[in-house]
Parts: C-alpha cells; sequence; structure tokens
C-alpha cells in the first residue's frame, strides 16, 4: 500500500468507500431486521401519506394517549426526505428506497474521512491508513451503512463531534462538537452514555470550561430536537424519552434476555475475524492511558450494554469505528519486536482473505426479499385496501409483511397459522390475495382454497434471496421463505 503521499492514500481509501458503498446502494435491497424498516420506513413513510402507521401520534385514532418511547428525530428526517420525494412526484417505493440508501452511503463517508482524521490526530498517518483501509471495506460496513438502522445512522454525527473534540479545544469547538453528538444521542438515546463518557474525561481533567462547552452543546442540541419537538407533539418535552426510560426499568429487561456478557466483545472481535479481532481487543485495551479520551467513552458505552439485560448484536455498532481506531493505535503502542510485527501482517492477511469474499456477498445481499417482491407486487393495482390472507399453516407461521411496498396502508392482513382453523379463518370473510407461505404442502393447500375461488389464479411466485436462505438453514427462526401469490378474483 503506497503511503508516501497522504493525499493520494486518503483519496485512495475514499474512493474505494465509495465504489462499495454505491454497490450495496443499489443491489442490496430490503432491509436487515424488524427495527431498521418497521419503526424507520413505515412510520414516516405513512405519515406522508396521512397515515399513521404504528399509532404513534396523539391525534390517530387508536393511539392510547401515551408516548411509546420512540425518537422522532431520525424518523423525522426521514418523513421530511420522503416529504420532498413526493413533493417531486417520486411515489414507486423501490426507487425511493435506492435514493434513501445513496443518501445513507454518502453520510457514511464521513465515518471513514474523519475515522482517519482523529487517528491521524492521536497517532500518526501510517496508523490512519491502517484505519481507512479497514472502515472503508470492512464486510459488514458497507451493508449496515445502508440501513435505516439509528445505531449506525447516527455515526456520521458522532464521528465528525468526536473529530471536532480532538481539532482544537477551545470554547466555541467544543459547544459544536457537543451539537453533533447531541444530534447522535437524539437519533439514540443510548449514545447518551459515550458523549458522559467525554464529559468526564474532561471534568476529571479538571478542565471545567471544556467540560461546560461540550454539555451545553448536547444539552442544547438534544432541547431543540426532543424538548421542543415532543412538546409540539406531545404536549410536554421530552415525552418519548421519558417513556422510554420507563418502559425499560419496568419492561426492558425482560426483553430479548441474553446472558452472554462478552456477547458484545464477541461481536467486535467477531467483525474483524480472528486473529485481527483479537490483536485489535489487545490494541484497544492497550489504549486506555494513551488514547482515555476516545477508550472511556467507548468502554463505557461497551459497559452500559454488557450490564443492561436487553442484549442485541446491532446495539455495539455505534462504537465499532472507535474499537477499531483504538484497536490500531494501542497495538502500536506494545513494544517493538519481530514477533509484534509478523502477528499483525499475518492477522491482516487472514483478515483480507475471509474479508474480501464475505465484502461481496454482504454489499450484493438482498435481504427480506420474498415478503418486499411479495408487496411490491401489489404496487399500482386496480384494488384499493386488499384484503390479504396470510396462509402460513404448513409451518404455524407468517411473516410481518412490509406495506410501504405496496403503498397500500389501509390492506387487511388475516393469518391463518392453524390446520385446524376454517380455511378463512372468519367463515365470513372474503379475501383478494391469499400469500401461500413456505413450500411445504403447497399444492395440496392451494387445492383446497380453489374450493373456494374457482376462479383463483397464481400471480406471482416471490422467493427468498440466497442470503436469506442461508441464515434460515443456519437458523430456522429467521423466516425467510418462499411466498406464492394468489388472486382470488372474489367481487367485494
Amino acid at each position: 500500500m503506497v503511503q508516501t503521499d497522504k493525499f493520494y492514500s486518503y483519496k485512495l481509501i475514499i474512493f474505494a468507500a465509495i465504489i462499495v458503498r454505491l454497490i450495496a446502494a443499489i443491489f442490496s435491497q430490503g432491509y436487515g431486521m424488524h427495527d431498521d424498516h418497521f419503526l424507520v420506513i413505515e412510520a414516516s413513510a405513512s405519515w406522508v401519506d396521512g397515515y399513521d402507521y404504528n399509532n404513534w401520534l396523539p391525534w390517530t385514532e387508536g393511539n392510547v394517549g401515551i408516548p411509546e418511547g420512540h425518537s422522532f428525530t431520525y424518523v423525522g428526517l426521514n418523513y421530511i426526505y420522503f416529504s420532498i420525494m413526493k413533493f417531486l412526484g417520486v411515489m414507486d417505493p423501490k426507487i425511493l428506497m435506492l435514493v434513501n440508501r445513496l443518501i445513507h452511503a454518502l453520510a457514511s463517508l464521513i465515518v471513514v474521512w474523519f475515522g482517519m482524521k482523529i487517528t491521524e490526530k492521536l497517532s500518526n498517518r501510517e496508523n490512519a491508513i491502517k484505519v481507512g483501509w479497514i472502515l472503508a471495506l470492512l464486510w459488514i460496513l458497507p451493508f449496515v451503512s445502508v440501513r435505516n438502522l439509528v445505531e449506525v445512522a447516527a455515526l456520521p454525527f458522532l464521528v465528525y463531534g468526536v473529530w471536532l473534540v480532538l481539532k482544537k479545544e477551545s470554547i466555541g469547538n467544543f459547544i459544536l462538537a457537543g451539537m453533533f453528538i447531541g444530534m447522535a444521542v437524539s437519533f439514540r438515546y443510548q449514545i447518551g452514555v459515550f458523549a458522559m463518557g467525554i464529559a468526564a474525561y474532561y471534568f476529571f481533567k479538571w478542565q471545567f470550561k471544556l467540560f461546560f462547552a461540550f454539555s451545553f452543546g448536547v444539552v442544547l442540541l438534544f432541547i431543540l430536537t426532543q424538548g421542543l419537538v415532543d412538546y409540539f407533539i406531545w404536549g410536554y418535552p421530552f415525552a418519548e424519552l421519558i417513556s422510554y426510560i420507563t418502559y425499560n426499568m419496568k419492561e426492558g429487561s425482560a426483553y430479548l434476555p441474553n446472558q452472554n456478557y462478552f456477547m458484545y466483545f464477541i461481536v467486535l472481535i467477531g467483525s474483524l475475524f480472528v486473529p485481527l479481532g483479537i490483536v485489535m481487543a489487545i490494541g484497544f485495551f492497550k489504549s486506555y492511558k494513551r488514547y482515555a479520551v476516545l477508550f472511556i467513552p467507548t468502554i463505557a458505552f461497551i459497559l452500559f450494554h454488557t450490564l443492561y439485560p436487553n442484549r442485541q448484536e446491532r446495539f455495539i455498532l455505534s462504537v465499532l469505528p472507535f474499537f477499531i481506531i483504538l484497536g490500531v493505535m494501542g497495538y502500536q503502542l506494545l513494544k517493538e519486536s519481530n514477533w509484534k510485527n509478523k502477528l499483525w501482517k499475518t492477522s491482516m492477511i487472514i483478515f483480507w482473505v475471509f474479508n474480501v469474499p464475505f465484502l461481496l456477498f454482504s454489499m450484493t445481499m438482498y435481504s427480506k426479499k420474498s415478503r418486499v417482491e411479495a408487496m411490491y407486487h401489489l404496487y399500482g393495482n386496480n384494488i384499493e385496501n386488499e384484503r390479504i390472507l396470510l396462509e402460513g399453516s404448513a409451518t404455524q407461521r407468517t411473516s410481518m409483511m412490509p406495506k410501504f411496498y405496496s403503498k397500500s396502508w389501509y390492506s387487511q392482513f388475516t393469518d391463518r397459522t392453524d390446520s385446524t382453523q376454517d380455511l378463512r379463518v372468519n367463515p365470513t370473510s372474503d379475501y383478494d390475495y391469499i400469500f401461500f407461505f413456505d413450500e411445504k404442502d403447497l399444492f395440496k393447500r392451494i387445492q383446497k382454497y380453489k374450493v373456494i375461488y374457482p376462479k383463483m389464479k397464481l400471480e406471482k411466485k416471490s422467493f427468498p434471496s440466497t442470503i436469506d436462505v442461508i441464515l434460515r438453514k443456519l437458523n430456522p427462526r429467521n423466516a425467510n421463505e418462499y411466498i406464492e401469490i394468489w388472486r382470488t378474483h372474489s367481487q367485494k
């Protein structure tokens, strides 16, 4: 890797980052999990069309009048995006999401660029180049960077805020840094732990002016995005934050409990493969003293999530870039030896051997393909407020279908997951479509419904993507099933 010209090296890294993220934006369609679609896209896009998918707004019929604890900042920005696109006449769901992914891909370049700048500021250019290549091409980053995960969407604000902290120790700079990190906190409340880690570092260094300037910036931005917004929606400030804290104190610990206290370190290490992940972990802990300004907020964030019972792998993505930065810088602090250098070179070779195929696979994978394509098939049809039977009696389950891709917010779903149920579930019900889930006993199930709907016709076969098939084989809980769409041609 040529490092004689810093500008050229940085330019090459950014160019590589652009290419892989552009590919991911184009080919990595669908959504990763429930939260990045149903809590962001379905909510914001439905608001634009005069519907409230999750019944979050107090004036919506069906809302219980109590905030559910979801920050409106990131959802609100997506609402603005969809509003602009509607004004421009862009309505096709796939085009809307393509542009959405492109915007997120461009924003993620901030993480790569300032990740290098942070490393060079604290350490040297050689380490910055190492960090840059990993942040640009790490297999998981292009995929998650084009998703609507708040944990990752907050990163450009968080990383740039950290850069401002390190750039210049001035009051104005720290206020601005606090505001950017405050925006990240507004995206995802838990990032507040990271912000408190930075504040604590300057407080215990007795640099009170910087401490108060940074804290003021965080609080100011948080008041503007949470206090004022919630006041206009709910009539009192910080309504969603209060509800979020209350929920987690009462019920959050019972949601998806996980007893693996090492899970987050396993995720961080595993994302970099072995042995590089272990090398990075060694460097991470070695960095605690020299780079405390970055280590303290990062380890505080990790420990907070480790101690909280609800542990999900994606939660730790918000500090993955800092783990990499500290890992690279910290490893260089180890005593110079042939063994140390050889381990690094060997680790990097193994890393790239594994990373390249994983990268090629992840940046082109279409996640939740069968569900997306099934609903997109309904987009632009001549039926309003479709009545859809989700027939999953063969496997005793169906999947949550993304209405956004059909733009049919008032469509009605009925699940049939028990073979002992009436074929219509409710004998008086009638349906416009039947979605048959899974291929098990498919012919027999279809023949039964043809008795009720003799004009029933197959309209589409919706296949899961390769990655969906693999994930289901690895863990049957991933219900990425084959779906057949049949139109009943019944009369309403």
